[in-house]
């Protein structure tokens, strides 16, 4: 049987428990992240990444278990969308929470991550050539344009100084 952290359709203890500890390595990491850069308290940071996590690993379970094609991230997503939603007993446990734990701290952590597991497969990574790399940097480049390009005529259309 292969394991759950592989993307296979079974799911093992073994998998389960590999997701947990990734999960959990992650979240302490970023809880010491909200701490020293942004002075969130530990306990609140903590039960925000648990709430995360938790999210997570349910939206990857349900990836694995429903019947369709659809990806774990769309039911992250929704999951994550409607206990957040306002109206719902949830919503505001979550979103104080949740407001805890500062965007930067686990991009910081997760791009730490991609670098690491990018220095595993370098030798894969050369195979792709030059061209990939300015494949990557245009897309970088025009996803930052883009989004500069939106967010300058939403702040004119709102009447907020550019």
């Amino acid at each position: 049987m292969v394991d759950f952290i592989d993307g296979s359709e079974n799911i093992t203890v073994h998998g389960v428990f590999n997701w947990i500890l990734l999960l959990s390595i992650f979240s302490i990491i970023t809880v010491i992240g909200n701490f020293i850069g942004y002075d969130h308290p530990i306990g609140d940071s903590l039960v925000g990444m648990g709430i995360l996590s938790v999210i997570t690993l349910v939206g990857v379970w349900m990836e694995r278990r429903i019947p369709f094609n659809i990806s774990s991230i769309i039911y992250i997503s929704a999951i994550g969308i409607i206990l957040a939603f306002p109206g719902m007993p949830t919503s505001e446990i979550v979103s104080y929470y949740v407001s805890k734990v500062e965007l930067l701290s686990v991009v910081t952590v997760f791009l730490a991550y991609v670098g690491i597991g990018m220095g595993k497969s370098w030798n894969e990574f050369k195979t792709l050539g030059p061209r990939a790399i300015i494949v990557t940097m245009l897309v970088i480049a025009s996803t930052y344009l883009g989004s500069a390009f939106v967010a300058h005529v939403i702040l004119v259309m709102t009447g907020v100084p550019a």
